[in-house]
């Protein structure tokens, strides 16, 4: 490129950044308002613990599977047009969650938003590898994997918002629905699916990452890609990990702090919210560290975070009654540092290892993998916590990041990128 078009390339570079992140942010709205919602739900007898549970683990299930079979999808489509549907059926299936009655009804709405849900990530991850050059993804990527954060964050403050004005549960769901819709209307015209589609020129790599062109890529060299591939399978493996710590705290934060701390849905909200920005100053440090520490192995960091929300996870559930007030906000916002680090970083490296040809893909597996934890932070955290209480879930969860944690260090050796082996 010419330094007139390097400069426009940047531009429209942090334009897509922005704008897809403003876009991915309302999948989460769509989705984690039901984590503020439960506390109100069960309290109404609306519906069971074990219901709920279950529910969240079959939408968890269904979402890993939709993010895997929309992974081969979103490689062949416009990805701008794909998301903005699945914005506008997350939408849709929010408002008729609002409106049902019955667990049946429930079940069968969240349940399809599961599937809605996982037509978010896999265009993003296939577009993200279109403007970014493997030698940035780790730090931009993680810049981008904020979303996730302000998503969520958005979702809580939300609710927040809507029981401090006196509405009941329901409008967690209607008032997300309609912020969605527009959100796609927004997507739809405002996200680039790739530079081309920009008036820009093509991302240019390096001379061995384009030895074959994209042209002569095959379906069977891209499941040679993402399942030939040793670490996309340990990081594939860790991921169930990274997400049972993450939901653990995610989805049950505000009922075990309100039953086991005592603390109020309001007060614990703000306090998950903590745990949320504090995510977001993680997730980039964990990009940075990867980059210019690690040479763009994310598996590295991947380690390290592990250990240390382990440690975190520990030390929530030794906080003696008769702690200060700031400490267990404190440890849940050293929790969410640490832990999405590993989140942001598994689909790095997944796309890194599987090239830009089949990054959707490697995520899609990834992702399966992920949300197939939620058998285990869904209806799994329930079954523990109504056996044994909420002390043993907490280390069950401190546990779980621990082999998480080896995991990643059995790929420890890996290369940064699978670049190198696209020769011929």
């Amino acid at each position: 490129m010419t330094a007139e078009e390097q400069k426009r390339f940047n531009k429209g570079q942090w334009r897509f950044i922005l704008c897809s992140m403003v876009a991915y942010a309302f999948f989460y709205v769509t989705r984690k308002n039901l984590s503020m919602a439960q506390p109100y739900m069960l309290e109404e007898g609306a519906i069971s613990t074990y219901a709920l549970g279950t529910i969240m683990t079959v939408h968890g299930v269904l979402y890993g599977v939709s993010r895997f079979v929309n992974g081969f999808w979103a490689d062949r489509l416009n990805g701008r047009i794909f998301m903005s549907v699945g914005l506008v059926l997350s939408a849709l299936m929010n408002l008729l969650f609002g409106c049902s009655t019955v667990t049946l009804m429930f079940a069968a709405f969240w349940i399809l938003n599961g599937w809605t849900q996982g037509m978010g990530f896999p265009p993003c991850a296939k577009m993200l590898t279109h403007w970014i050059h493997p030698r940035e993804l780790a730090t931009k990527m993680s810049v981008w994997n904020t979303s996730h954060s302000f998503g969520a964050f958005g979702a809580l403050g939300l609710c927040s918002l809507i029981f401090a004005w006196g509405l009941g549960w329901r409008w967690c769901f209607y008032i997300p629905a309609a912020l969605a819709g527009l959100a796609a209307v927004f997507c739809f015209f405002c996200v680039k699916d790739s530079p081309t589609e920009d008036g820009l020129p093509e991302l240019e790599l390096d001379a061995a990452a384009v030895a074959k062109p994209s042209s002569q890529i095959t379906t069977a060299d891209r499941r040679r890609l993402v399942f030939g591939n040793r670490v996309i399978w340990l990081v594939a493996m860790a991921n169930f990990f990274v997400y049972i710590v993450r939901f653990g705290f995610l989805d049950w934060g505000p009922t075990f702090l309100k039953q086991y701390k005592g603390i109020p849905v309001a007060k614990g909200g703000l306090m998950i919210i903590g745990f949320e920005l504090a995510a977001v100053v993680g997730t980039i440090f964990a990009g940075w560290v990867t980059d210019k520490v690690f040479k763009g192995r994310g598996v590295r960091t991947c380690v390290f975070c592990m250990l240390f929300a382990a440690l975190f996870a520990f030390g929530f559930w030794y906080l003696p009654d008769g702690a200060p007030a700031w400490a267990a906000p404190l440890l849940l916002m050293g929790a969410g540092f640490c832990i999405y680090g590993p989140q942001a970083l598994v689909g790095i490296v997944a796309a890194n290892q599987a090239t830009k040809e089949a990054a959707a893909m490697a995520n899609g597996f990834t992702g399966i993998m992920g949300y197939a934890s939620t058998i285990v932070s869904g209806i799994g955290i329930a079954f523990i916590k109504e056996h044994f209480g909420w002390g043993v879930t907490l280390c069950a969860i401190a546990g779980f990041a621990i082999i998480g944690m080896m995991l990643f260090l059995c790929a420890w050796s890996a290369r940064a990128d699978g670049y190198g082996d696209r020769r011929g």
